[in-house]
């Protein structure tokens, strides 16, 4: 498995007092909101997701969104086809699709839990700010890809902080909660992402028209994959769709498809009554050996004993 490359960690001598003092409190804000909870947790800010993990886990299956990702505490790796993308305190991750990934969360001490944010990417205000005369020139980035990592410095702390810090406030996050997102967003462009959020958001060009087809996908998974019908929705060559496809998402079309179809069956497994060969078909799958082969592949269980463990949990 190919693990992207990121900066070494700096040392002491590198991190000035302020960033120390704005980490230390990011963790205390982070740990005051997040306090009596685990898991995912939802915001009053729109967008603004907060995370807390109590204990290391290993590889779980979910759709990465088009989000920047940022660890306080721990570590979190991320992994689509044979790439896997790391980010920690002194790194945060960039996604500009909606990606099948398997994620693993690693505690800097076992006694100690995880602590990030996501902060889903607004498209229009992303828009916006690149048609604005004033911003300076983006600089351009010879390989977009789907999922990319960056050193994590003061001019993005700040802004984050002042964000996570408007949840103790709530009386002012209508008025200066889009103000310090739209701060971030040019950070974001400014930091060497331009490229790779204007791609997102250009009607044209390849990775705007692969975006295209990952909607598509997501619209029609429980449908047999028709690879020449995705590339003429494309507008490109069949070749062309797959080289563009995967240089995006690091895995391939039919990749792709089948890890949407068993995010789907997951989800029906675990909230749904129906037997595991109702859920097959429901996804798309004519043959349940496949679909239950392939299930415990992805998952590392096959898909009935899930749901028998699932209901003896309920």
């Amino acid at each position: 498995m190919e693990l992207a490359a990121a900066q070494p960690h700096p040392t002491s001598s590198d991190i000035s007092v302020s960033q120390d003092q704005i980490r230390n409190e990011l963790v205390s804000v982070l740990s005051r909101q997040t306090e009596n909870q685990e898991g995912a947790i939802e915001t009053a800010i729109e967008g603004l997701l907060l995370a807390k993990v109590c204990c290391s886990t290993g590889p779980i299956a979910g759709i990465q969104q088009p989000a920047l990702s940022v660890m306080v505490k721990g570590s979190k790796q991320v992994s689509i086809g044979n790439e896997s993308y790391r980010y920690d305190p002194f790194h945060y991750m960039v996604s500009t699709a909606d990606l099948p990934v398997t994620a693993r969360v690693t505690l800097t001490h076992e006694s100690e839990p995880s602590l990030g944010l996501k902060l889903l990417l607004d498209s229009k205000e992303i828009s916006l700010l690149l048609s604005d005369e004033n911003l300076p020139p983006i600089d351009k980035q010879q390989d977009v890809k789907g999922i990319q990592i960056h050193r994590l410095g003061q001019d993005l702390l700040d802004p984050l902080t002042r964000l996570i810090k408007l949840l103790e406030t709530p009386e002012d996050i209508p008025i200066l909660a889009p103000l310090i997102k739209r701060e971030i967003f040019y950070r974001l462009l400014r930091a060497g992402q331009g490229k790779q959020l204007q791609q997102m958001i250009l009607q044209d060009g390849h990775v705007n028209r692969i975006a295209r087809v990952l909607h598509l996908l997501h619209d029609n998974y429980h449908q047999p994959l028709k690879v020449d019908e995705l590339a003429k929705q494309a507008h490109m060559s069949v070749s062309a769709l797959h080289h563009h496809f995967k240089s995006f998402t690091a895995i391939s079309p039919l990749q792709y498809h089948k890890n949407l179809r068993l995010q789907e069956a997951r989800r029906l497994i675990l909230s749904t009554d129906q037997g595991v060969a109702a859920v097959a078909r429901a996804v798309g799958y004519e043959s349940p050996s496949q679909f239950s082969r392939e299930y415990r592949r992805l998952f590392d269980v096959p898909p009935a004993q899930e749901k028998h463990k699932w209901a003896k949990q309920a």
